[in-house]
């Protein structure tokens, strides 16, 4: 029956163009076919030649034997990333966020943040909290390239003249997060309020030929001559509702930021001590630290371009404040 089949085959091909293209499925269809014949397929096989049969035969085993070898899901992050992500953790004390701020400051985008948090608890270090609750009110988005807000902070200075409470005034404008410090005093009255307020007009230019929009709470050293220096100027004042800090939540969330990664390590000898801490900081917060709420970029500019990952003399770290303040950045080439 074989001899048959053979003698019918040569007959078939003898009709047929001297060479017949297989697809990938019909090879593969031969093969697991042919493959139980063992050695005894050569003398079968008529659509190619032996050897060529041996070498698709080779061929699905070598595929087969990669396709076990290979680990599935994606390639693990450099181990060089990792020993930034960990080498940053241990300096500095930040959490996983943070840190993925730090390293697509640098370029390095090749680590996902589920990565970074891993990697730290797999040394033994807290990743940190995780982000904030929600997102901004429609009404912050709309208005927040001509969106400002002001608040004030305190902070214990010791003096010849013993502990004094000094406040400090601050505007922020919401769409870029940049800062300014009118001005501290120990005594804020609604005149010296005014007069901070009238020295600012600068930082509170609108943008796109629309008036500013100050959000203030309704603290007593803002009324009267406060809001009337700011009206005169094109500046519409919004006051929050009391008790309701989520409503001017970004200035809020600056004094718990200058607070926590800067007056909360110091003890502070008179108000030029001080000044020069925030203005190593405002330096800081403007120039060199990323900001969660703008995608992890610094207030300086744009993004770096993207490398996969850097030699470890290709990174200096700055400091400000006899090294409280750190960030990284690339060596001059």
């Amino acid at each position: 029956m074989v001899e048959y089949l053979k003698a019918e085959n040569r007959l078939l091909r003898d009709r047929l163009p001297k060479r017949l293209r297989v697809t990938v499925q019909e090879r593969r269809r031969l093969v697991k076919l042919g493959r139980p014949l063992g050695s005894a397929v050569r003398h079968l096989v008529t659509i190619v030649t032996p050897r060529t049969f041996a070498l698709w035969l080779m061929g699905e085993r070598q595929g087969a034997t990669a396709k076990r070898q290979r680990k599935p899901g994606r390639p693990r992050t450099p181990d060089e990333i990792r020993r930034w992500v960990v080498w940053m953790a241990y300096e500095t004390g930040w959490g996983y966020s943070r840190i993925l701020g730090e390293l697509k400051k640098l370029g390095i985008r090749a680590i996902a943040k589920s990565t970074v948090k891993n990697t730290l608890k797999e040394h033994g270090l807290d990743p940190g909290p995780k982000g904030g609750e929600g997102t901004w009110t429609d009404f912050l988005k709309r208005h927040a390239a001509t969106l400002y807000a002001c608040d004030f902070f305190s902070k214990k200075v010791a003096t010849l003249r013993g502990v004094l409470e000094v406040f400090v005034l601050f505007f922020i404008h919401v769409s870029s997060r940049r800062v300014h410090i009118a001005g501290m005093t120990t005594k804020p009255t609604q005149a010296w309020t005014a007069a901070r307020a009238r020295e600012s007009l600068c930082f509170l230019a609108g943008h796109a030929g629309e008036r500013p929009l100050l959000l203030r709470d309704h603290d007593t050293k803002f009324e009267g001559a406060f809001d009337a220096v700011l009206g005169e100027n094109g500046v519409r004042v919004n006051k929050v509702g009391p008790q309701a800090p989520n409503l001017n939540a970004i200035a809020e969330r600056w004094v718990q930021t200058v607070q926590h990664e800067c007056l909360d390590h110091f003890v502070v000898f008179g108000e030029a001590h001080l000044r020069y801490l925030l203005s190593e900081f405002i330096a800081h917060y403007h120039l060199e630290r990323p900001h969660q709420g703008l995608g992890n970029r610094p207030l300086s500019g744009a993004d770096p371009p993207r490398v996969a990952a850097a030699a470890s003399g290709d990174i200096a770290c700055d400091q400000r404040l006899g090294g409280l303040l750190k960030h990284y950045r690339r060596r001059a080439a």
